[in-house]
């Protein structure tokens, strides 16, 4: 079995930009060495080739390199993925969408072996950097509608201990919340991975917190702007009158 020349076309061809080209040649290894030839060769490809192949590709555009990954191949590519500057993260869901969730696929097992690299978790932690609040609802309550019990306000960040599980609330299946996304994850963290869990909630609050904290900074700064032209505005009326 020898995975090289595919290898060096794969890489030639990523150098070009040429990433269907690329993907073509290790499906083409895998055609006539099979599945297993290209596993193997995905283990040889650096993590930023992998990536480039992997970003090619989303849940509705099938690759056979993303169906093949192993857990560990996948999460050095999504660690390296979240390295870059995308603020939006949208990158980095679309990747994690289009593999851990493909038939056949243990979505724990992914997510673990995310887990356990280092910059894994804060990768996890971008990934639903914009749904904090509903995933602390769903740890409180085990649902994401946060109006379900009571009103949006409701959902606050209390200090329960995170080894523990505060709800008495009905656990929803996963066939409930198996959207291939966010929610679909944060259930899996939760009951198939919970220690994992418990270390992505704990730094989901604490930038929460943050977010929070700098949002009432911003808005303190703002308001503090608009107050000062009014006394300026009063100081001059009021010279006026004087004279």
């Amino acid at each position: 079995m020898n995975t090289t020349p595919a290898l060096l076309k794969a890489q030639s061809l990523i150098r070009a930009g040429d990433i269907v080209g690329a993907e073509s040649a290790l499906v083409s290894l895998a055609d006539i060495e099979g599945d297993y030839a290209l596993v193997v060769a995905l283990d040889d490809l650096p993590p930023s080739d992998l990536l480039a192949i992997i970003r090619e590709y989303d849940v509705s555009k099938e690759s056979i390199v993303n169906m093949l990954v192993t857990p560990e191949q996948f999460a050095r590519a999504v660690v390296l993925e979240s390295r870059y500057n995308d603020i939006s993260h949208e990158h980095l869901r679309g990747m994690i969408n289009s593999v851990i969730f493909r038939e056949d696929h243990d979505t724990g097992e992914f997510l673990n072996a995310i887990g356990a690299l280092d910059g894994g978790c804060d990768a996890l932690v971008d990934y639903l950097s914009d749904k904090a609040e509903r995933v602390e609802h769903f740890f409180q309550y085990a649902t994401f509608d946060l109006f379900k019990y009571g009103n949006e306000s409701k959902t606050a960040l209390v200090d329960y201990d995170l080894a523990a599980d505060p709800d008495e609330h009905p656990r929803l299946s996963l066939e409930e919340v198996n959207d291939h996304d966010w929610m679909e994850l944060t259930w899996t963290l939760r009951y198939v991975t919970p220690d994992l869990f418990s270390e992505i909630l704990f730094m989901l609050r604490a930038r929460w917190r943050d977010s929070v904290r700098l949002e009432a900074l911003a808005e303190a700064a703002l308001n503090a702007k608009e107050h000062v032209p009014e006394e300026g505005s009063a100081a001059v009326l009021g010279e006026e009158s004087a004279l």
